[in-house]
């Protein structure tokens, strides 16, 4: 495969200016045949320069047998070379991976027919396809579309290439993908009965055919882990191996490059994404084949080498996923020798011991640090607490000060004990505008989340904050936000005119990574009631109205609003969402129509969004609200998003049927959701147990959270009660007394009756 000139290459610059001054013959040997000399063979790995160019290279060089690689014995094995397409496969392989791109089929049937013409014409043909630039992206569209059998079939097809393959830069990613979209079907086999096979047929269970590819890749595993294409194949393999979700964030960067390119079809993407989020169960063999390939790796390579991966750029993600692996699945039998104990070998109470100095060593390194963090996240109680006292206890605000170290300390916040973490608070506490001076915001806003789940008092944390971004309420969120002047985003809304150019939609500038997490922080503090969330809020209700209205149109600041709309159970926040809600409605010289200017962009829609998560007592303002929605209904209809906020907000309903829409909005309302996301059941078990009595019903909201009850709705429960009480046999004695009254009234009527008669 195509290479960087290294170091082996430059002296091969040099040897050959050597003989160009000595005189001697510089003809080079033939390109696609095989070199006697194999340090000539380096002078031929090529570097793309265009397409045509590198579908050469990579025929010749990558494929046929130029470059050398090592098997598993140490030796030199030559890679196969699959042959090239003709022009017109090539010109129809394209036209069929357009088709299959836009996926505009009538029928699911006519697609299968298309794809079983396209098969036919594959047949023989898969292995150059997948090794071809210009028609492995069909290869990959072939496989998302493939049933269950053809991926069975491209296995048997690949299979005894895989070592190949896997290094190859385009067929890789066919790799993948096959291994990707054929997880799925190993789980179902395990419940599903074997299929009735056809005479001479043989039936094989994609549980075999992975293990039959691990087999190919077995004692090839330390090229692999470094190799630039194969370890990103690897750490894929891994996963499904593991049952574990491919498409979460956590294993993103491990298994894909920021590079890669994402094949789709249209009208697909839903149900991809719903494969590769799904857990699986999976088959104890491939429990059994992840402990076969950790001690594989162990075995053929020696501790130093083992340790040189951790700061490799190639090799340190495939040992997080192993590391992770091993520390997170429960081994099927003891081993003797584990990566943990290779990493690890001593104790780390000693100093200066192997431990400590690889950790040391860890910490500030750009791609160590990862591996430390997975180390910190999954190694077992125990362990934590010794990496902990060794290293961090005593460094923990230096640490956190560092770019690098920081997000090491994150990882170590997140599993300290009550105990623990209140002796990090005590020494971080007085260093957080330093830390917040070097945009460490994201140490800030862990520290307060964690203190804030172990119970712990975030007051002092609280005003370390306040006094780093300055008394000034008014000036407070705009520095957490990171925005030192509001005329930058007012010009970016409101450009200056010109009468020769044409007017354009205003582009908001595109938010740093301090900004979002200054964002972050600000979001984290209005989830904690208290001193966190009155710092915020207090910040929030200062800014001037037009100055909310630009905020909620810029992607950081407009999940700040978001956030403080939200209501919470444990502490209402009434008064704080009507004064923040009536800022909105508050016309301005930029905003003649602050409510249409929302519904005109992408962030202010979700911003009005949480607005209809109002209800109880503002409900009367979210009608107002919906009112005015509704008197710019052309311009709405006419705009993407204001049809987003059309429907969301139901105006459609609201026009023609109020009570409906306020009873839809009631029903969806936050409001009556508990703490944990739950409606309150509490409340609704005591009126239905009869428990509450006319005070207490009409009072209950204010103890429960829950929305007032009208008062038809708590007559509607009274009736339904004394009904049930009275079928059972149990009617109280109010019931008893309201009937006999009613009797003692018939009574009379009818002895009135009769003397009148």
């Amino acid at each position: 495969m195509p290479k960087e000139n290294r170091t082996r290459g430059r002296r091969e610059e040099k040897k050959l200016k050597r003989k160009r001054e000595r005189g001697e013959d510089e003809a080079g040997t033939p390109k696609k045949q095989k070199s006697q000399d194999p340090a000539a063979e380096q002078e031929f790995i090529g570097i793309q320069d265009a397409e045509a160019a590198v579908e050469q290279e990579w025929a010749g060089d990558s494929m046929g047998g130029v470059e050398g690689e090592e098997d598993g014995e140490g030796g030199t094995a030559e890679r196969p070379f699959y042959g090239l397409l003709s022009d017109e496969e090539q010109e129809y392989f394209r036209h069929a991976d357009e088709l299959l791109e836009v996926n505009n089929f009538d029928t699911p049937e006519d697609r299968s027919l298309f794809l079983a013409n396209v098969y036919c014409e594959a047949e023989g043909k898969e292995l150059k396809l997948a090794c071809s630039q210009s028609c492995s992206r069909l290869m990959e569209r072939l496989i998302l579309l493939s049933t269950l059998d053809q991926k069975k079939k491209l296995f048997g097809v690949f299979s005894g290439n895989f070592p190949h393959l896997v290094q190859h830069r385009f067929a890789s990613h066919c790799c993948e993908t096959l291994f990707i979209q054929s997880a799925e079907a190993v789980t179902e086999e395990l419940t599903s009965s074997v299929p009735e096979m056809k005479d001479g047929e043989v039936y094989v269970s994609m549980e075999n055919l992975f293990l039959y590819t691990l087999n190919e890749l077995e004692g090839r595993m330390t090229s692999l882990v470094t190799d630039r294409f194969a370890s990103h194949t690897l750490r894929v393999l891994l996963v499904i191996l593991a049952g574990r979700q491919i498409e979460i964030t956590s294993h993103q960067s491990l298994l894909k490059s920021k590079k890669k390119e994402k094949v789709t079809i249209s009208g697909l993407d839903t149900e991809l994404a719903r494969i590769a989020q799904s857990l699986r169960t999976v088959p104890s063999s491939f429990t059994y084949a992840i402990e076969k390939i950790t001690a594989d790796i162990i075995e053929t390579m020696d501790e130093s080498f083992i340790k040189v991966l951790a700061t490799h750029p190639t090799g340190n993600p495939t040992l997080q996923l192993l590391l992770e692996l091993e520390l997170s699945t429960k081994s099927s039998t003891p081993q003797r020798k584990t990566l943990l104990s290779t990493l690890l070998p001593d104790d780390l109470a000693m100093l200066n011991s192997q431990s400590q100095v690889f950790i040391n060593g860890l910490i500030y390194d750009p791609i160590g640090s990862r591996l430390l963090e997975t180390l910190v996240t999954y190694t077992p109680g125990k362990l934590f607490k010794s990496i902990y006292r060794s290293t961090f206890k005593d460094r923990i605000p230096n640490l956190a000060r560092n770019e690098i170290a920081a997000y090491v300390v994150i990882k170590v916040l997140n599993r300290l004990s009550k105990e623990d973490l209140r002796e990090c608070l005590e020494q971080i506490t007085p260093h957080i505008s330093g830390l917040i001076d070097r945009q460490r915001t994201v140490v800030v806003k862990t520290l307060l989340e964690r203190c804030h789940v172990r119970g712990i008092d975030t007051n002092s944390l609280t005003q370390m904050i306040s006094t780093a971004y300055g008394s000034d309420p008014e000036n407070r969120l705009l520095k957490m936000a990171c925005i030192d002047k509001m005329d930058v985003l007012t010009t970016a809304l409101f450009p200056p005119s010109e009468p020769d150019t044409e007017k354009t939609a205003p582009q908001m500038p595109k938010p740093t990574p301090t900004q979002m997490h200054g964002s972050y922080l600000a979001q984290c503090m209005l989830k904690i009631p208290g001193p966190p969330q009155d710092l915020i809020q207090e910040s929030l209700l200062a800014l001037p109205p037009e100055t909310l209205q630009i905020l909620a149109l810029w992607t950081p600041t407009s999940h700040i609003l978001q956030a403080a709309l939200l209501p919470f159970s444990s502490t209402p926040n009434q008064t704080f969402r009507r004064k923040l809600i009536n800022t909105f409605t508050t016309t301005t010289p930029h905003f003649p129509s602050p409510l249409l200017a929302l519904a005109s962009s992408t962030s202010g829609t979700h911003v009005l969004d949480s607005l209809l998560n109002s209800s109880g007592t503002l409900l009367s303002l979210i009608e107002r609200l919906a009112t005015t929605l509704c008197t710019h209904e052309n311009e709405l209809r006419e705009s993407f998003t204001g049809r987003i906020v059309w429907r969301n907000w139901s105006l459609d309903l609201f026009k023609r049927r109020r009570g409906e829409w306020v009873k839809k909005i009631q029903s969806g309302a936050p409001e009556n959701m508990g703490a944990d996301g739950e409606k309150n059941k509490s409340f609704k078990a005591s009126v239905k147990g009869g428990k509450l009595g006319r005070g207490a019903a009409k009072n209950a909201h204010k103890t429960t959270g829950a929305a007032r009850k009208t008062a038809i709705e708590i007559a509607r429960e009274r009736f339904a009660e004394g009904k049930r009480a009275k079928e059972n046999g149990t009617e109280e004695r109010t019931v008893d007394s309201k009937a006999n009254g009613r009797k003692g009234i018939r009574e009379k009527r009818s002895k009135i009756e009769s003397i009148t008669a």
